[in-house]
């Protein structure tokens, strides 16, 4: 089945969520090392009743992941009630403000506030903007169209890497960094005059009764079915099947493997310390011995090698398997850490030329894994490992589970770096250990395997 340009058009419109949501928790890895000394009189006043300065620097660093915890809990139900398209509006909006009040912040604690809505944007764009990509999507195609979100993430990632570095080489001085933030403003804006152009989803105003609308929406983007009239009648039974299963209870023996796999990916996922490694590149390079103006030339660097790995994972993942990309991302997570560990403890703070080469290539070999592994399968292997009951609940755990320890990441690595980097990296290194060790003994592979299959194997 080809892919038409309305559907794809609209799609990729919806998938700016994903990119704002990349761009949005990246862009501070630009600006943090500033923040950390603007703010320091207010990191010391803070520590003097609780705390360390690293406590409280992470903590500005992690306001974003805490919105995003919040967010992607609150905005399926309004999701549901006022559709999914609205939500999207509302979302670009939060960027906008977020962006723009993060810019302008006149405090500490105004900056913290408009970082934590950034996130709350960012916690819905994971939920929302997934969701209205499959329900505009025929079958064949959902499997792509859904990617086009996650391609995006990666993309708006590199977008924030190379954005803060090109702000960083105008040097406008003590205002550089409010520049790295309200450069977001210009995408969300983008994303809110776009999203005139689309649709609303076909299955939402099923649900809402709007019958001729979602009719013309189908034959405009393709149906299942290829009757527009047999697929509405589809929906409109699966609706009656979810409004009997509302009831069922999700925390159970019956689900209890699904559960705890959705929950040791998503944790898994963040303890490998991308998020660490996202937020705070610059940092990691330059304690690594790299210049700043070559500490930011290297975080693009890990934009582009995410994009292209995150690319080539989500090309091949239907025909190389879940499992198997899980596998080499693990084995790849290891080797780079481990490289990165011992090259921290025999330089120090010290480093030679060679070594700081060596935690280069190290984390571009990590983020290469990252990539290739978690980064393009957490998501489609959550989606699978539910029964239809509990579907939408289970991603939702996952998100949570995805967020919460990425806040507890972000939140920590500056509190553990003050004491050795070494450590640090030791500490990812073994917890992938142990992802290898899960992946290889206790993982399922859902490769191929129809959904129902999966439910009579498991259920």
């Amino acid at each position: 089945m080809k892919i038409n340009s309305p559907l794809f058009g609209s799609a990729l419109i919806a998938s700016l969520g994903g990119l704002l949501f990349g761009f949005d928790t990246a862009v501070i890895s630009g600006a943090e090392a500033t923040l950390s000394d603007i703010y320091a009189p207010v990191y010391l006043s803070l520590a003097n009743n609780f705390g360390g300065v690293s406590f409280w620097h992470g903590f500005t660093v992690a306001s974003a992941l805490i919105g995003t915890i919040i967010g992607s809990i609150i905005f399926g139900r309004p999701a549901d009630r006022f559709g999914r398209r609205s939500m999207l509006y509302l979302l670009g909006s939060i960027y906008l403000v977020s962006a723009l009040g993060s810019a302008l912040a006149f405090d500490w604690w105004f900056f913290v506030i408009m970082r934590l809505i950034g996130g709350l944007a960012v916690g819905g764009s994971s939920v929302v903007s997934p969701l209205y990509n499959a329900e505009i999507s025929p079958a064949p195609l959902r499997g792509r169209m859904v990617a086009l979100t996650q391609f995006n993430v990666v993309f708006g990632i590199m977008l924030a890497y190379l954005s803060n570095y090109l702000v960083n080489s105008l040097d406008f001085g003590v205002t550089t960094w409010r520049w790295m933030f309200g450069v977001e403003a210009i995408p969300a804006l983008f994303f809110l005059v776009l999203l005139f152009l689309n649709p609303r989803s076909p299955r939402w105003l099923v649900s809402q009764g709007l019958i001729s609308e979602a009719r013309a929406i189908i034959i405009r983007f393709g149906s299942d079915t290829k009757n527009a009239d047999e697929q509405i009648e589809e929906i409109q039974q699966s609706l009656k099947v979810e409004k009997t299963d509302k009831t069922e209870r999700f925390f159970q023996k019956r689900y209890r493997t699904p559960i705890f796999l959705a929950l040791l990916i998503a944790m898994f996922n963040q303890l490998s310390g991308i998020n660490a490694i996202l937020y705070y590149a610059p940092r990691v390079f330059e304690m690594a011995g790299f210049e700043k103006s070559g500490a930011m030339l290297s975080s693009l660097g890990i934009g582009f090698v995410m994009l292209i790995f995150t690319l080539i994972a989500l090309v091949i993942i239907d025909n190389f398997g879940r499992k198997k990309l899980m596998l080499w991302g693990s084995i790849g997570y290891i080797i780079s850490l481990a490289t990165v560990a011992v090259t921290f403890y025999s330089n120090g703070t010290n480093f030679t030329p060679v070594g700081s080469v060596v935690v280069l290539i190290s984390i571009m070999v990590f983020i290469a894994a990252h990539g290739f592994g978690q980064g393009a399968v957490i998501w489609v292997f959550i989606s699978e490992i539910f029964p239809n009951k509990v579907r939408a609940r289970g991603q939702s755990l996952g998100s949570f589970t995805h967020w919460f320890m990425a806040a507890v990441i972000s939140w920590t690595f500056p509190v553990f770096a003050e004491f050795s980097g070494g450590h640090v990296f030791s500490f990812y290194m073994i917890c992938m250990i142990f992802q290898l060790l899960w992946v290889v003994f206790k993982m399922p592979e859902t490769k191929g395997i129809p959904l129902e299959q999966l439910e009579k194997q498991w259920y």
